[in-house]
């Protein structure tokens, strides 16, 4: 510096001004700079408030998206496209706040157990690497009691553990619908049961006997519930062992059930036609769950047609038939039924056990009284399930199919008596039981049209689709 001092003194003196000039010139430019300086540092650190009517670059994060315009022609309304004077004020949105249990999922070792045979909770949870102490607090909730003490072979049950190897959820599915779920938290284990939402659909079937009804039933896609609830439902009309003819036809629309697309089960049968040597029967179910005739008569009658399912009929009611045993004319006043022993014999109708017991002749039987007008009788029986003075339902179990008494074979005999006059129980006429009521005629007549409606039609595509 002194150096400097030095040579500057010897500068002539029009010199030495003009370098103080620049001295002063270059140290006032030092301490005050120009504004576009100014302006290029502010440029490089963003301010933190924004000016009202200015439009900034926001962030990609705190950007709201906004959905393409129908007028692709406006400059002005396009996707990404500025509006000038627009203001945008940034939404930030509140970040999620973590949870326990989604980060503790990344730890948890998840495997699935198929219940064996022999197997206990105690024992698939040893299987486990579970503790005793969970399978005791598990079993004190409520559902779990209820469900997981009896697990059944072939069952599942899904386990969670955390990273210590302590159980953190259980799964179980207790049917098609419906899982129980067990899950721990700070002050223990809870549990709850989700049930899936399930979806109603009708499935068409239709059908011409060939050989018989049941085969007929299957190559259409029933099941054999479907097949006995359908016989059921028209077992008050027809005899299924003996009137069937090749030929005849039925058809119906039922219910099915799914639950996340996937199948679990037909429901009921919704309406159904039948077509037996040339009479035609309807059944269309009502809200009630009760089934009537398209019109709205009652399909159920006040008897049963047979009181058994039967393999043939041995004998017919006949008043000048020879006895088998004797070889004498003897009027046989009921009819023979024929099945294997055991086969289970129902009450016709509902009624009062006015006779149960047994002799040489009718061996074990049961006199039923069901009104001042009809009684019916069941001889021959295996075994007795009434004694005397016993109420009983329509279709109740009074006693099994046997041999006992003067018989040749294993058969069930069944008188039907009206008014003191034994008839024919095949071909007699059976009182109906009660039809819609008046109040519920307008609404099944509704929904007897449309079914019937959709019935028909289905049957129709059938025969136009059949090659």
């Amino acid at each position: 510096m002194g150096k400097v001092i030095t040579l500057f003194k010897l500068l002539p003196k029009k010199h030495q001004i003009i370098v103080s000039i620049l001295l002063l010139f270059v140290t006032a430019s030092l301490f005050f700079p120009s504004e576009p300086a100014q302006a290029s540092k502010n440029a490089d650190e963003p301010s933190t408030h924004a000016e009202t009517g200015e439009r900034y670059q926001l962030p990609l994060a705190f950007r709201t998206p906004t959905a393409p315009s129908n007028d692709s022609g406006n400059p002005d309304t396009e996707l990404g496209t500025r509006v000038p004077g627009a203001i945008v004020e940034p939404k930030i949105e509140e970040p999620l706040a973590p949870q326990a249990k989604d980060s503790d999922k990344l730890h948890q070792t998840v495997e699935h157990f198929e219940v064996e045979k022999g197997d206990t909770l105690a024992a698939l949870f040893q299987r486990a690497n579970l503790s005793s102490r969970d399978v005791y607090e598990i079993t004190q909730l409520p559902l779990a009691k209820k469900n997981l003490l009896k697990i059944m072979p072939g069952e599942e049950l899904v386990i969670a553990k955390d990273a210590e190897g302590q159980l953190t959820e259980l799964s179980y599915r207790i049917d098609a619908v419906s899982t129980l779920f067990i899950r721990r938290d700070g002050e223990g284990y809870r549990e709850d049961v989700q049930v899936k939402e399930v979806e109603l659909r009708t499935q068409f079937a239709q059908a011409s006997i060939k050989s018989n009804f049941w085969n007929a039933a299957v190559d259409a896609g029933l099941t054999a519930s479907q097949i006995m609830e359908l016989a059921t439902l028209f077992g008050w009309d027809i005899d299924f062992a003996l009137d069937l003819r090749e030929g005849d036809t039925f058809a119906l629309i039922y219910e099915q059930q799914f639950a996340d697309g996937e199948f679990l089960k037909n429901g009921a049968i919704l309406a159904a036609e039948f077509i037996n040597q040339g009479d035609r029967y309807t059944a269309v179910r009502f809200s009630d769950g009760n089934y009537y005739s398209e019109s709205g008569q009652s399909m159920r009658k006040a008897f049963l047609r047979s009181p058994v399912d039967f393999k043939y009929v041995s004998s017919n009611f006949n008043p000048k038939r020879l006895h088998p045993v004797t070889g004498q004319v003897k009027a046989h006043r009921g009819v023979d039924y024929v099945a294997a022993i055991g086969t289970p014999i129902k009450a016709a109708g509902r009624g009062r056990v006015i006779e149960a017991g047994y002799n040489q002749f009718n061996g074990n039987y049961v006199f039923i009284k069901h009104n001042e007008t009809y009684t019916t009788k069941y001889l021959h029986l295996n075994k007795r399930k009434v004694k005397k003075g016993d109420t009983v339902k329509q279709g109740q179990v009074v006693g099994t199919l046997g041999k006992t008494g003067r018989v040749t074979g294993a058969h069930l005999h069944y008188e039907f008596i009206v008014n003191g006059v034994h008839r024919n129980p095949r071909t007699v006429d059976l009182p109906k039981a009660e039809s819609i009521a008046a109040a519920d005629k307008a609404k099944f007549t509704l929904i007897s049209q449309d079914l019937m409606a959709k019935l028909q039609h289905n049957k129709q595509l059938q025969v136009a689709m059949t090659p």
